[in-house]
């Protein structure tokens, strides 16, 4: 099953991508889209595929990458098969960072919330790496999510009482919040590709301490493994990973959750080398899916992908907590 892991995951991202650019409102033939694509256009079809689809169709593709990457490091760094983006404070930190740059008038778009929603997760993340750190025993992977869990429910607070008292912030906030894939523009993506190629460098060298990690810190610590270096090398990573995901598409749940789940189903339990980049692929090809569906269960409406992806991820979460692998 391994070996067949990689071109599932390669053909699932083309087919996502091909559906992305030719499903909507506007059905588009695979062939126009191709020629919208290599040779431009002014026709309607052409416009839709390369003003409005394509940016999408990007932003889903990087930031489902991102979502995936990310959730698999930070599963391997708490050694918690239950974590994603948010066990750290991380999407709720990148969050209020988008709050404040919106209150204050600091930005405005899409496009120019990613430096806030990265300052933000950056800041969670030293918020509970300091927490977790102190005592006996240093950042064990159940103080981490523990202070993480903590610094989310008071951030979620603090976010609150911004928006209650901002109907203006509110009001912008909104549309981002529900995390969804349109309205975005080439520029978003544009800005997540710096954090998203450095998260993707420090987890990926990582690869092998997350191996090492899995068997416990002593053992990692014996096969000459630094592991306060490793976990949070990793962390890092993850952090400039989801900063990017939460800044261009709002925060997406579930995403950082069942992909490295369902990689290690797929791979039997492959090494964090073969994981993290399936993880990558697979996360890119779940979010557009998810978008792409939400395009025509209630066309010509649409549901945004954040909501697609909640309905799909609370039945895997329900499936994961009842097993005993998953808490034991």
């Amino acid at each position: 099953m391994r070996h067949l892991a990689w071109p599932a995951a390669v053909l699932a991202v083309a087919v996502a991508a091909v559906l992305s650019l030719a499903v909507g409102t506007r059905a588009v033939p695979p062939s126009a889209v191709l020629d919208a694509l290599l040779h431009g256009g002014s026709s309607p079809d052409a416009l839709v595929v390369r003003s409005l689809r394509l940016p999408r169709t990007e932003i889903g593709l990087t930031a489902g990458a991102a979502l995936g990457l990310s959730g698999a490091a930070l599963q391997a760094v708490t050694r918690n098969p239950l974590a994603d983006p948010g066990i750290l404070g991380l999407s709720q930190g990148a969050a209020a960072g988008v709050v404040l740059a919106i209150s204050l008038g600091l930005a405005d778009g899409f496009a120019g919330y990613v430096w806030y929603a990265f300052a933000g997760a950056v800041v969670a993340a030293c918020l509970v790496y300091a927490l977790a750190i102190r005592g006996r025993g240093g950042a064990s992977p159940v103080k981490l999510a523990l202070a993480g869990t903590a610094l989310s429910a008071m951030t979620a607070g603090a976010t609150t009482v911004v928006l209650t008292s901002s109907s203006a912030t509110l009001d912008q906030f909104r549309f981002w919040q529900v995390g969804a894939l349109s309205g975005r523009d080439a520029d978003s993506v544009v800005r997540m590709l710096p954090f998203l190629g450095a998260g993707a460098v420090l987890v990926l060298v990582c690869a092998r301490g997350l191996d090492a990690l899995a068997l416990g810190d002593e053992t990692a610590r014996a096969l000459g493994h630094r592991v306060h270096a490793v976990r949070g090398t990793a962390a890092l990573g993850a952090t400039l990973l989801t900063a990017a995901a939460v800044a261009a598409a709002g925060p997406i749940a579930f995403v950082g959750l069942a992909v490295p789940h369902l990689v290690r189903r797929l791979t039997r339990n492959a090494p964090h080398r073969v994981l993290l980049p399936l993880s990558a692929l697979t996360g890119a090809a779940l979010l557009l899916f998810a978008d792409v569906a939400g395009r025509v269960v209630r066309a010509p409406a649409e549901v945004p992908a954040g909501v697609m992806t909640a309905l799909v991820g609370v039945p895997v979460l329900v499936v994961l907590v009842r097993r005993r692998g998953a808490v034991g």
